[in-house]
């Protein structure tokens, strides 16, 4: 099967650069970036204090002795990035700039100079530049995800409302615990120990259209969770894990919450 590969223009670079480049990031983000070596890519996210989920983003190393990495965010919230991250610098040798390098993605196959998605090796691989021939669009890829199960916390909760834990980012390899402080520790921490994970971004199935970004699921008459973003047949949605057993319904319609094989939801 040849490999598919889509450039996605959702999606932005950012380039922070200098001697505490690696040290800088990895106080601020979920991720831990110091043990990272050339061209790995890692997944992360900064949060707010309160620990909700501000930016899920990508990380690669480019040249960690001169402390070069590529952060890969959502195109819509790179101005906020930047600008939260230059709110940060304070006295760290860092520049923090836009990289105006496109982003690659590939599935169904390896395919040479792609990073393997730390996710799920299921969503294949992602690249930073180059000259790369498509043979794919964008919404090919979105499909893709939604067939895979994979929340996108920026599209599918923009709001700054949700908790990374409860878009799978501890599943999802996007959360190392044992790397020491980052910002939303203290709360992300708590609810990984104590199991307090009432919520969880999972696909949903139905016949027919996507139901509208935040009509209500009901299992019975009680409230089971929202519909996120989604296309024909298949969607994001943040249900409530107590409230999965039985006839679930979106405005009179059936829905099946499907359970993908990389998701290992606790009891």
């Amino acid at each position: 099967m040849t490999a598919r590969i889509a450039r996605l223009e959702s999606r932005a670079l950012i380039r922070v650069s200098g001697p505490d480049a690696r040290s800088f990031l990895h106080n601020l983000l979920t991720q831990d970036v110091e043990t990272m070596g050339d061209g790995e890519l890692r997944f992360g996210a900064l949060l707010s204090p309160p620990g909700r989920l501000l930016f899920d983003l990508f990380i690669q190393c480019i040249n960690c002795i001169d402390g070069i990495v590529l952060l890969d965010v959502a195109a819509d919230r790179h101005d906020a990035l930047i600008q939260r991250l230059s709110m940060y610098k304070l006295r760290a040798q860092v520049a923090v700039e836009a990289d105006d390098q496109p982003v690659f993605v590939c599935w169904d196959g390896e395919v040479e100079g792609f990073a393997p998605d730390p996710r799920t090796p299921a969503l294949g691989g992602r690249r930073y530049g180059g000259d790369v021939e498509t043979n794919a669009t964008e919404d090919d890829w979105q499909a893709h995800r939604l067939a895979v199960g994979a929340p996108d916390p920026t599209g599918d909760a923009p709001d700054d409302k949700t908790y990374p834990i409860e878009a799978n980012f501890d599943l999802l390899n996007g959360i190392d615990f044992r790397k020491g402080c980052f910002i939303g520790q203290e709360t992300t921490s708590r609810m990984k120990r104590r199991g307090s994970i009432r919520n969880r971004m999972l696909p949903i199935t139905f016949d027919g259209p996507a139901p509208a970004v935040g009509a209500e699921i009901l299992n019975g008459e009680l409230r089971a969770g929202e519909v996120l973003t989604g296309r024909d047949g298949n969607a994001m949605a943040l249900v409530r894990l107590d409230r999965l057993e039985g006839d679930l319904t979106v405005d009179g319609r059936p829905v099946q919450v499907r359970r993908p094989e990389w998701l290992l939801i606790e009891a």
